[in-house]
Parts: structure tokens; sequence; C-alpha cells
């Protein structure tokens, strides 16, 4: 099943991606995809629910992020090992652990907005997990079975801010659009195996990643399970994973998103995003 969210940023309401590809809005069923929501008794409803009986959204409107917002939003770095080498890092013995401020959650076709004086937004593709259940201290072995879905997320990041400017790594993860997800959350039904999807990303149509999950250094079960050692994990909460080689920071000349600049992106199973680089007007 595909949950996504569409309408004007701030009054998205809930839908799902029909069989036939058509989108239909459930908010006769649920009020919101929200942390509140988020469960198996969920997806049971809908399920259930007879598709063609509810109303058929128009094609062209807006898809926002797929949950309404999130208490965590964590991002795990230098996930692969080719991607840790372009970046100069060593291979991580446990998982490069950060977050991203949940305000830059935004939709998957939305602008990303360059921070004011940014010089090196950089682009990311990554497979995002949405928690389904609480986790504490939860097992390798059991902890897919806590994951509600997965989606597609651009982690952009200013690499100026995040490696130049002292502190952590959430001050060049966070800025307003700087966390594009979606278009919808697939859920794991439909998603056996999280560790063998293709993923790419191009910019201005010139090919920049392309990966498949096989190849991270530490799997969603277990970074499932390594992060609930040192936080509770919650439903609505997301994880993103990592991403290949192919960023801007790793190339010969290093190159950085520019106002004008197009980037497309997707996850075998779990559809694509398109984003235009803009300039912050305020």
């Amino acid at each position: 099943m595909k949950l996504l969210r569409f309408g004007n940023k701030g009054s998205e309401k809930p839908a799902v991606l029909h069989s036939d590809g058509t989108i239909r809005d459930v908010s006769s069923l649920v009020q919101d995809f929200t942390p509140e929501t988020i469960s198996s008794a969920l997806t049971r409803i809908l399920g259930s629910a007879d598709l063609n009986s509810l109303p058929e959204v128009p094609a062209s409107v807006r898809i926002g992020a797929p949950i309404s917002r999130t208490g965590h939003f964590i991002a795990i770095g230098l996930n692969y090992v080719d991607h840790a080498e372009e970046a100069g890092m060593p291979v991580p013995d446990e998982p490069v652990v950060f977050s991203k401020a949940p305000s830059s959650l935004s939709g998957p076709d939305d602008d990303v907005m360059l921070p004011k004086d940014s010089v090196k937004t950089d682009w990311e593709v990554e497979l995002a997990v949405v928690i389904g259940e609480r986790c504490d201290y939860i097992s390798k072995e059991d902890a897919l079975s806590a994951v509600f879905g997965y989606a597609i997320c651009n982690d952009v990041s200013e690499r100026e801010y995040q490696a130049e400017r002292g502190g952590q790594w959430i001050k060049g993860k966070s800025a307003p659009t700087f966390g594009p997800l979606g278009p919808w959350i697939v859920t794991t039904d439909e998603i056996p195996d999280p560790q063998n999807l293709d993923m790419f990303l191009d910019v201005n149509g010139e090919r920049r990643q392309t990966g498949n999950t096989r190849t991270m250094i530490f799997t969603v079960a277990e970074i499932v399970s390594y992060l609930s050692r040192f936080m509770v994990l919650e439903p609505g909460d997301v994880i993103t994973t990592g991403t290949p080689p192919g960023v801007g920071l790793g190339m010969k000349p290093q190159v950085y998103l520019k106002a004008g600049d197009e980037m497309r992106l997707g996850i075998a199973g779990l559809g694509e995003q398109h984003q235009r680089v803009v300039t912050r007007q305020s």
C-alpha cells in the first residue's frame, strides 16, 4: 500500500495510491497520517476500504510529505563504503548518527531553497524508514517487524555548515526544504527486502548517483536495533539511512547546487522525486 498526502502546504489531506493509478482521498477514514495514526491498525483500515467508492484526487494536485510531522528525523552518515571514501572519511565501525530538524520535512516535488549565503548545498538520495511501533532495545531479528514502511528521502546538505563551521552535522542538514520525503510511504508488505533496491539521482538530466541498498554498511534492521539502544523510537519517526557515491562533495572539482538546478531521484518500488533549486527570498 502507498500512503500519501495532498493539497496546499499546511492543509494536506491523507490519500492512498489505488492499484489503478488514481489517488483516493481517505480523509473520511483517517484525519491525517501522523505519529498518532501510523500503526498496523491503520493499514488494516485502509486495506479493507473500498477505494473505488472514495473521492478521486486530481492528478495535478500538489503532493506533500507523506506524514504530517515526525518526532525524530534521524540520519545515518557514511553508510556506503564508496561514499565514505569519496568524502575522505574512514569507514565507520558503528553507525554515524545525526539528526535533521523535523522542520526540514517537505514534499517530494517542492522547491529546495538555498539557505542565505549558502555556497555548498549538496544532494543525497537515500532510503528512508518510517517506524510503526515503539522500539526500546529491539533486537536486530525483530527490528523489521517494527517498520511501518519505506520512502525516498533527499538528504539535502549544506557542506560548509556541516563540516566547516564547527559543532555538529545537524547545522548543515536542517534548513527548511532540506528533507524532501515521499512521494509516498510504501508499506513493508510491498518491500520484502529493503536491502536490494536500486537508487539514482540526476542533476539537470545528468546521472550523479547510482547505487543499491545491498551495499549499505549497516542494514535497515541493524540501524533500527542500534538506534533503539540509545533512544526510544516511536511511530512516525523517520530514519534516513545513508547515500551511495556521487554527491557534489566527492566530485573533482566539487560541484554544488545553484538556483535553477533541477534534481530527479528515485528508488525501485518507491517512486520518484523532482525538485527545483531556488534562492530563499526572505
